[in-house]
């Protein structure tokens, strides 16, 4: 073979082998690195189904164990708040889609202004939630730390409103279950918010990229497996806020 011949094999050889910058050496192909991606994604989020899974199975048993204190416990949650949180959160996942779309389509402008959108909203979330965890702190509703149950021995300042759940006041015993209420809403919310504050972290982390202009390149794996992530925590809530806020109080 001349010297010639080798260098167009070896050129040849060479385009034959070459990747984008984006795959990584042990994939034979980026469709084969998007399927372990995308495989390794939703087995992450399987594990994070059995975790929160245990914990509406708890609800669910301790609620039915104790339901007029758990009536009581959710009658002084602000479903406003909630409300307000639900829709906050519905809203950041169609940014969240709209940022997935625009990395697809390679608008680079589009895919920082929708993460930007996204991250203003996920923090609008915490700080809702902030708000109602200094409200407990007040109202000395949080378990083992600053608990106190005497608002839970008499009527509310609505005696109406009591009436329609309790003839009388919540005996000693069962008023006593309401910590059990408490302790479980800040388990199941202190876990979706933190779950939040990382999901908030990673996106700063993916503003700073799509500055740069990643995403917009052809490789959207990272963007669509965030927002996987992002979906299923805004799908939590969807669970929550009806569990702890509405189904016990109407």
């Amino acid at each position: 073979m001349s010297d010639s011949t080798a260098v167009a094999h070896g050129a040849a050889e060479s385009a034959h082998h070459e990747h984008p910058p984006y795959q990584r050496h042990h994939f034979e192909t980026v469709a084969q690195q998007f399927d372990a991606t995308n495989f390794a994604m939703w087995l992450f989020l399987l594990t994070e189904v059995m975790f929160f899974g245990g914990l509406f199975t708890a609800y669910l048993i301790m609620r039915n164990w104790y339901y007029p204190a758990f009536v009581e416990g959710s009658h002084q949650l602000n479903v406003g708040w909630g409300t307000a949180n639900t829709g906050v959160l519905i809203l950041s996942s169609f940014t969240m889609a709209m940022g997935v779309w625009s990395a697809e389509v390679r608008r680079k402008g589009l895919l920082v202004l929708f993460l930007c959108i996204t991250w203003i909203l996920g923090m609008a979330f915490l700080g809702i939630k902030s708000i109602e965890y200094t409200e407990k702190w007040e109202k000395h509703h949080v378990p083992g730390i600053h608990w106190s149950e005497s608002s839970f021995l008499n009527p509310r300042s609505d005696p109406e409103v009591y009436k329609e759940y309790h003839d009388k006041p919540l005996a000693p015993d069962m008023a006593d279950k309401t910590e059990m209420y408490f302790f479980l809403y800040f388990a199941m919310t202190g876990m979706h918010a933190l779950h939040m504050i990382v999901g908030i972290s990673i996106l700063t982390f993916m503003i700073i990229r799509a500055q740069a202009g990643a995403y917009t390149t052809g490789h959207v794996t990272y963007v669509e497996n965030f927002g996987l992530y992002w979906h299923f925590v805004d799908i939590i809530w969807i669970f929550l806020f009806p569990l702890l806020y509405l189904i016990s109080r109407y």
